[in-house]
């Protein structure tokens, strides 16, 4: 598996280095993480912060960047690329925004419990932020192959729990993302191996509520 992955890493390397001539013209560009690439240990390793986020989504920006060009989606912004495109331009652009929201709603000071009104409404709609975190945790071990768990909200302010397979977004169901989790094996598989449940159990240690809370 190891190999397999490390062969992902190298393949998005290579699409990096053929990409570079279009720098200047890239629309889309790699986000700047709001913490350091070992703020997040043990939760998330340095190695998988700087191949998870310096090679892959970097790979997805430039990919993406290339693939709109000349095409409806050139001047889009990246939500509306993702509600509207499909096949490799969808793929990619819904990675890119998936892990922007994902590696920005963390915090080493992360942690606790939400509040205000997104507590209440988790309240409401679970019982209580413990058996929320269980059916969180629970959707994403189940969910076979790659993707993703999401917190997502709908026009009225409702709270779901959805799945989406590979590089899926609740935006393509006209809801909102709230909080996501990733579950590709390149997300933690360098830290847990084949232990996503733990994973994801950890995750909720660096969780910035603060920022998950902006969100709703």
């Amino acid at each position: 598996m190891l190999t397999l992955i490390f062969g992902l890493v190298l393949l998005i390397s290579n699409t990096d280095s053929q990409t570079n001539n279009n720098d200047n013209n890239m629309k889309f560009e790699l986000i700047k993480l709001p913490y350091a690439t070992d703020a997040l240990e043990p939760v998330i390793s340095k190695q998988t912060i700087e191949l998870h986020y310096g090679k892959h989504l970097q790979g997805y920006v430039n990919n993406l960047n290339n693939l709109i060009q000349g095409t409806e989606f050139e001047n889009a912004d990246l939500e509306t690329t993702v509600k509207k495109s499909e096949g490799t331009v969808f793929n990619n652009a819904g990675q890119v925004l998936n892990h922007n929201l994902y590696f920005t709603q963390f915090s080493p000071d992360g942690g606790g419990q939400p509040s205000g009104k997104l507590a209440a409404t988790i309240d409401a709609e679970w019982g209580s932020f413990e058996n929320f975190k269980k059916e969180f945790e629970s959707a994403g071990v189940s969910l076979f192959g790659a993707g993703w768990v999401w917190l997502a909200e709908d026009e009225s302010g409702k709270l779901s729990i959805v799945k989406e397979a590979n590089g899926g977004n609740p935006l393509t169901k006209g809801l909102k993302p709230v909080l996501g989790f990733d579950v590709w094996e390149h997300a933690y598989y360098l830290d847990y191996q084949n232990r996503r449940a733990d994973h994801l159990k950890e995750l909720w240690k660096i969780i910035d509520w603060k920022v998950v809370e902006q969100r709703y």
